[in-house]
C-alpha cells in the first residue's frame, strides 16, 4: 500500500522524458530537412548559373563560326578578285596586239609584242608566288619533272634533261604541274640503274603503254 503512490510520478516522468526525446528528434529532423532544402536550393542555383554560362558560350561559338566562315569567304573572294584584276592588263595587251596584227608585215615585231605580254604574265604569276620549274640542262628530278621520253646524247651526262615539252610550275614548295621533259640516257644494265634513272625508266614505260 505504501509503494503504490510512488509509481504514478515515475510513470509520468518516463512519459515526460519520452515526450522530450520525441520533440528533440522532431526538431533535429526538421533542422536536417531544412539543411537539405538549403543544399538543394544552392545546387539548383549553381545549375542555373552553369546552364546560363553554357548557353552564352554556345551562342558565342555559333557567332564565331559564322564570323569565321564569312571572313574565310571574304578573304578568298578578295584574293580571287586581286588575281583577276592583275590578269586584266595582260588580256588588254593581247587584245591590242591581235588588233594590230592585221597590218603587221614584220613578224619579228609581232613576236616581240607577244614576248612582252608573255613576260608580263610571268611577272604577275611570280607576284603571286608562282614560278617556273627549271629543266633543260639540269638533272632529272622526279619531284619536279616527268619524263615523257629518253634520248641518247653521248656528250651529255646521264640523267640530264635535254628538252622540255611542257613547262612545270610551282607555288612555293608545292608543285602545281611537273615539267614534261626528255631525259638523256646512256646505255647501261638495268641492274646498275640509280634510283633517279629508275624513276625516268618508270615514267618512260608508263607513257609507252599509254601510247599503245
Amino acid at each position: 500500500m505504501c509503494n503504490e503512490p510512488v509509481k504514478e510520478p515515475i510513470e509520468q516522468q518516463h512519459q515526460q522524458e519520452d515526450t522530450a526525446d520525441s520533440s528533440v528528434h522532431k526538431e533535429r529532423k526538421k533542422e536536417k530537412l531544412h539543411r537539405l532544402h538549403e543544399q538543394i536550393d544552392k545546387l539548383q542555383a549553381e545549375k542555373d548559373e552553369l546552364f546560363a554560362k553554357l548557353q552564352r558560350v554556345s551562342a558565342d561559338y555559333i557567332n564565331y563560326q559564322k564570323r569565321s566562315a564569312k571572313q574565310i569567304y571574304e578573304s578568298i573572294a578578295y584574293e580571287k578578285e586581286m588575281i583577276i584584276k592583275s590578269l586584266l592588263p595582260v588580256l588588254d595587251n593581247f587584245e591590242h596586239t591581235l588588233n594590230g596584227a592585221e597590218g603587221v608585215e614584220d613578224i619579228e615585231s609581232f613576236r616581240k609584242g607577244v614576248k612582252i605580254i608573255y613576260d608580263q604574265m610571268l611577272s604577275i604569276l611570280k607576284s603571286h608566288g608562282v614560278e617556273q620549274i627549271g629543266s633543260v640542262g639540269q638533272k632529272f628530278d622526279p619531284s619536279y619533272h616527268q619524263a615523257m621520253m629518253q634520248r641518247t646524247e653521248s656528250d651529255k651526262e646521264d640523267g640530264i634533261i635535254l628538252e622540255e615539252f611542257q613547262k612545270g610550275y610551282r607555288l612555293g614548295d608545292k608543285v602545281l604541274r611537273p615539267g614534261r621533259v626528255v631525259v638523256n640516257k646512256k646505255p647501261v644494265d638495268k641492274e646498275g640503274l640509280t634510283e633517279q634513272q629508275k624513276a625516268v625508266e618508270g615514267d618512260e614505260d608508263y607513257f609507252d603503254e599509254d601510247r599503245e
